[in-house]
């Protein structure tokens, strides 16, 4: 990859990472998140101008018994006069991604690897650019992982110094009104 290549790529990947940044969601489950991502991307390119397609095919054939057909990458964006960008979107780190990124960007292709999850997110080696959406989980009532984004930097939380071990139901309210119970 020439240095005006690898300077696109970081270009590319620079811009979609400060797009990203302004994604917020709240409690969502795994798919809904990687179609809010999917969405984000779409407008993302949109908004450069370029044509956004939603799993655009790639150059990378399927294994045997399906060699005759390809895989499909999860956004595909033609630029005019540059080379196009194939973002793949994952919430895990999966070999195959990898793989099939490097592919692409073999091919000419900017390939960008859209990870999300709590991190930290290894850099992948080679010409293939990471972009992160950090998030935080949790789970419902019912043990379902919702997630949501951005992950906000908290304060701690301000203590009263009153030892609650040795209070007395007079000492936890503050306002000095007798108990309301």
């Amino acid at each position: 990859m020439g240095s005006g290549a690898v300077d696109d790529a970081d270009r590319v990947a620079g811009s979609l990472q400060a797009w990203l940044a302004t994604v917020a969601f709240t409690d969502r489950d795994a798919d809904q998140v990687t179609e809010a991502l999917t969405a984000a991307v779409l407008a993302w390119g949109s908004a450069q101008g370029w044509r956004v397609y939603r799993r655009a095919r790639s150059v990378v054939k399927l294994p045997p018994p399906y060699e005759d057909r390809h895989s499909w990458v999860d956004v595909g964006v033609a630029r005019a006069g540059e080379p196009p960008i194939v973002v793949e979107i994952d919430q895990s780190e999966r070999r195959r991604t990898l793989e099939k990124l490097t592919a692409e960007a073999a091919e000419g292709r900017v390939a960008v690897w859209l990870r999300w999850g709590a991190g930290p997110f290894a850099a992948p080696d080679g010409p293939v650019r990471l972009v992160t959406c950090e998030v935080t989980a949790r789970k419902d009532a019912s043990g379902r992982r919702l997630f949501s984004a951005p992950v906000a930097a908290r304060p701690a939380p301000v203590h009263s110094g009153v030892d609650l071990a040795a209070a007395d139901q007079g000492d936890l309210f503050a306002t000095g009104e007798s108990n309301p119970a």
